[in-house]
């Protein structure tokens, strides 16, 4: 178990670097008419073209959390070689109208809209979707687009995910709560199609490689959920990759410095053809959060 005293540092760290992140100004895209339908590209240097990571944030499916908190990923991604689109989309809370069908059709909507910027230094061919939490639900349901049912949010993609990285995932919406039923629009019990065609455990294996990675000492997402989705697939055949980091809590795996991301960037960089450079500062469009 590490100290409190690390956990500080790597928490301070961590709040410091989205701070300093606002200061970046990435570029600024729009998939649709609200608010919250809109994605950050964060480009490497060079004239690619650069393999793209879909970044998906997490915060409990929740209003109050936004794309800025996984920022600072985004820029060590494009610091590795990786065009980094950091989407957002409709949340519960705050009038947004997130849930059930909401969140689901603007992270396939944010995705497929990559292929409408029609920017050839991107390698289309070569995504990845990375998701944190909540969002790494949300990242492995995106990996199962492609075998969704025409009737599904999301079905029928443009983009297809060439591997998915799930960090601290919540991996079983059946077993996340009252919040996970407000997403869905119901229990398990009351809407069992939409679990289905939603939730990760139910849909393994992807046809996809998986990298999960989870704090062992996760105190808000409990890595046996991670165990269970890995055991699950792998007994199907799936190739799955389980990372337990050690010494570090939930939100750390999204630290650039922490030892669990840089291993999950190492994964990565063997399946990609990436080359590390410095990030570009240069805009098309301000950017605000």
């Amino acid at each position: 178990m590490r100290s409190s005293f690390a956990t500080v540092v790597i928490e301070l760290s961590l709040s410091i670097r989205i701070a300093l992140s606002a200061l970046r100004r990435p570029e600024r895209y729009s998939y649709g008419p609200e608010p919250s339908q809109c994605a950050d590209l964060h480009r490497p240097k060079g004239d690619g073209p650069h393999p793209v990571a879909v970044v998906i944030h997490g915060g409990y499916w929740q209003a109050s959390y936004g794309k800025l908190i996984t920022r600072p990923l985004c820029i060590d991604l494009a610091r590795r070689g990786w065009a980094a689109w950091n989407i957002e989309y409709r949340r519960i809370g705050r009038g947004q109208g997130g849930g059930w069908p909401a969140t689901f059709a603007d992270v396939a909507a944010g995705i497929d809209h990559l292929a409408a910027v029609g920017d050839l230094t991107l390698d289309l061919a070569d995504l990845t979707v990375i998701g944190h939490s909540a969002g790494g639900q949300l990242a492995l349901w995106a990996g199962s687009r492609p075998d969704l049912l025409d009737t599904t949010p999301g079905s029928k993609p443009v983009l297809s995910a060439t591997r998915v990285i799930a960090l601290a995932p919540v991996t079983d919406l059946r077993r996340a709560g009252d919040t996970a039923h407000a997403l869905i629009g119901g229990t398990p019990e009351e809407v069992p199609d939409r679990y289905t065609q939603s939730n990760p455990i139910q849909q393994a294996p992807l046809g996809v490689p998986v990298l999960l990675s989870h704090p062992r000492d996760d105190r808000t997402v409990s890595v046996k959920g991670s165990r269970a989705y890995a055991q699950a697939a792998l007994a199907s055949g799936a190739d799955v990759t389980l990372l337990e980091p050690a010494g570090i809590d939930h939100s750390d795996i999204t630290n650039p410095t922490s030892d669990g991301w840089k291993e999950v960037a190492a994964w990565l960089a063997q399946r990609t053809s990436a080359r590390p450079a410095s990030v570009s500062d240069t805009s098309k469009q301000p950017s605000q959060d």
